[in-house]
């Protein structure tokens, strides 16, 4: 899957959600999601560095 179909298929992911969720429900799964992701992105950071200091 390239770049262009990622985006286009989590927008159609987004879009269904939504249809099927309050406004409430919508902010806090976007929360969530938010979080979830920059705390992926924090352990991927926290691995590159451990990694690149234990050679």
């Amino acid at each position: 899957m390239n770049s262009c179909e990622l985006t286009a298929s989590i927008t159609a992911i987004a879009n269904a959600l939504a249809c099927k969720l309050t406004e409430d429900e919508v902010t806090l799964l976007g929360t969530a999601l938010t979080q979830l992701g920059d705390t992926l992105l924090t352990i991927a950071t926290q691995r590159s560095i451990c990694c690149r200091n234990s050679k």
